[in-house]
């Protein structure tokens, strides 16, 4: 069994409470790391999931959970970079992990640890 780390929050409350700065600190995060890609997105949505860190849709929307703001920066720069990398590769092919490479050598490591945490 996995040795889980819980968040220091959870819930629709600590949700509401955090969103705003949450918002504030992917949207830093996101513009950082495609200076590198270059890519173009539509919006970045906060939201209080359950069970994604992240997500990205065709349309070009980010989403993230507002419990990025309670990992190890490492472990967040690990899902922007996923999600940035799902807009030019809309799937897990080797294109894809290649790309995720591109900028984080280590993604691999990174994508363990972060499984030690669960979202909301």
């Amino acid at each position: 069994m996995q040795d889980f780390k819980p968040l220091p929050v959870s819930g629709r409350r600590a949700y509401l409470k955090h969103k705003e700065e949450a918002r504030a600190f992917v949207t830093e995060r996101v513009k950082y790391w495609n200076r590198e890609y270059g890519f173009r997105y539509d919006r970045i949505a906060i939201k209080n999931t359950k069970r994604l860190w992240g997500s990205c849709s065709r349309k070009g929307n980010l989403n993230f959970s507002f419990a990025l703001l309670f990992l190890p920066r490492e472990l967040a720069d690990y899902v922007v970079v996923h999600e940035l990398a799902h807009l030019k590769e809309h799937n897990h092919s080797p294109r894809f992990w290649a790309l995720l490479e591109k900028s984080l050598p280590d993604f691999a490591i990174r994508r363990r640890e972060l499984r030690r945490y669960l979202p909301g």
